[in-house]
């Protein structure tokens, strides 16, 4: 039976890709399962390989955790071109909610690149027609927080650990092959159904919360109040929750400041901006030393599900589990009230915008796909093999031209120009040039297995580095 159109569901999906970079590395799977709000499957699994170009070096750690080599993606995937159609006319459709793991920060980001790189606006596969974005991630953390009922959650040296493949184990969810994207979203789907049926009122709240509109009644700048808020930012000696308080006024993009209560305003009161500005872009290593002075604001993005709940759910025992009492809270609430801190934050934040990218693809923010270029970008992605290479397509956004001809390159690389193709080989090698010193490094490091099967995909991957390096046919 057809699905009605725009009717809810969850598309739940995960991704493996060549590594962490999202505007320059590749999806290589995509694995996702449909249910209906019950969470019953609906419709058969897409599970779809997508066949690597010849200007990526993957991470070498990447390939052994996921067993795709390139070589395996090429004998058995279709180009990027046609897993955007497909994802786009089968997969997002109207009424979607997208949800996984950790999809907000890692999964949905590779997917607007993928679009954009691909001719497709970037966000409407998240929010047009019905469609939404979810994360089970922080459902997880803020259950095991505030409500963690009878289910088993992991420690590591006695800390909070999120690990997708602990959490599973620990509780019985069948999860054979971790890292592989199927796998991950059946896990998913039944870690889903603990969530609910072990409390349904805070799974079906921050459900509902996804609406950026609802999570700004919680974080309501025009009647400052604190606030539950659970991230990853707060780390795993809080259960990953904090209190905090919104200031200022949103930036351009939508996004609250908010100040973590947890911290005195009076022991940052002396600090300059430039000060601020060092602890803010403090390196993850140095973050996990114990003399480490946190930042205490961060800019939260009303359009990525924020956790967030009214400060009336924090009951006793949720203040120890997250090392945080209400006389504390209201203290450094009034401190922060009359503090001078509240510019200083505010100029601190708003000054840590992006760096604009000097390559197309690292590009997107920059702008969106307006006016006369979306009907542009329409008849990019319509054409086909046959008529790609006399399509001519005049852009107003200086980013397309460059990002046509690398299109091209990648999907319909016949179609190309004598001059594209030059073009198409210079940019391949400054690529492949800029990316192989890390990729030998990387390579020589998980060299060190002795484990047979790891050894021979790290054969594969030489022959990868090999077959594609600039000058070799």
């Amino acid at each position: 039976m057809l699905r009605p159109m725009n009717e809810p569901s969850f598309l739940f999906y995960d991704l493996e890709t060549t590594g962490l970079s999202k505007p320059y590395d590749r999806v290589m799977q995509f694995g996702a399962q449909r249910t209906n709000m019950d969470l019953e499957p609906i419709g058969d699994p897409f599970n779809l390989i997508v066949a690597l170009t010849n200007e990526i070096l993957p991470s070498p750690k990447a390939i052994l955790t996921t067993g795709i080599t390139p070589q395996f993606s090429q004998r058995e995937g279709m180009s990027e071109a046609e897993f955007v159609k497909i994802i786009q006319t089968q997969a997002f459709t109207p009424g979607t909610i997208a949800v996984g793991f950790n999809t907000l920060r890692f999964d949905d980001a590779f997917m607007q690149y993928t679009f954009y790189r691909n001719f497709y606006d970037p966000y409407e596969w998240g929010w047009k027609d019905g469609r939404s974005r979810w994360d089970l991630l922080d459902v997880v953390r803020m259950m095991r927080a505030l409500r963690p009922s009878d289910i088993k959650w992991p420690s590591e040296d006695g800390k909070a650990v999120t690990k997708l493949e602990l959490i599973t184990k620990l509780n019985g969810i069948t999860h054979d092959q971790a890292h592989d994207a199927m796998s991950d979203v059946y896990a998913s789907i039944e870690l889903a159904r603990l969530l609910r049926d072990k409390n349904p009122k805070l799974f079906n709240y921050l459900l509902n919360i996804r609406d950026k509109k609802k999570a700004a009644e919680v974080i309501d700048l025009s009647n400052p109040q604190p606030f539950v808020y659970t991230s990853g930012s707060f780390g795993p000696n809080y259960n990953f929750t904090s209190v905090c308080l919104p200031f200022g006024v949103p930036d351009k993009n939508g996004k609250i400041l908010a100040y973590d209560l947890r911290y005195d305003p009076e022991e940052y009161a002396n600090y300059s901006e430039s000060e601020l500005k060092e602890i803010l872009q403090t390196p993850w290593e140095e973050k996990q030393k114990s003399t480490f002075i946190p930042f205490p604001a961060k800019a939260i993005a009303l359009n990525k599900c924020p956790a967030v709940a009214p400060l009336a759910v924090l009951k006793h025992e949720d203040q120890e589990r997250i090392q945080l009492d209400i006389d504390t809270v209201k203290r450094h609430l009034e401190a922060f009230k009359i503090s001078p801190l509240q510019q200083k934050l505010s100029a601190v934040l708003r000054a840590n915008e992006y760096d604009k990218s000097e390559d197309v693809e690292g590009a997107l923010y920059e702008n969106f796909f307006e006016g006369a270029d979306k009907m542009t970008i329409a008849t990019v992605r319509n054409a086909t093999a046959t008529t790609i290479s006399s399509l001519k397509p005049r852009f107003i956004d200086q980013r397309l031209p460059e990002l046509f001809m690398r299109y091209k390159a990648r999907n319909f690389p016949e179609s190309l120009s004598e001059e594209e193709s030059k073009a198409w080989e210079d940019y391949r090698a400054r690529r492949i040039v800029r990316d192989l010193p890390e990729f030998e490094q990387n390579m020589l490091a998980e060299s060190q297995t002795h484990d047979a099967k790891s050894l021979s995909m790290l054969e594969d991957l030489k022959l990868w580095a090999q077959t594609i390096m600039p000058g070799v046919d």
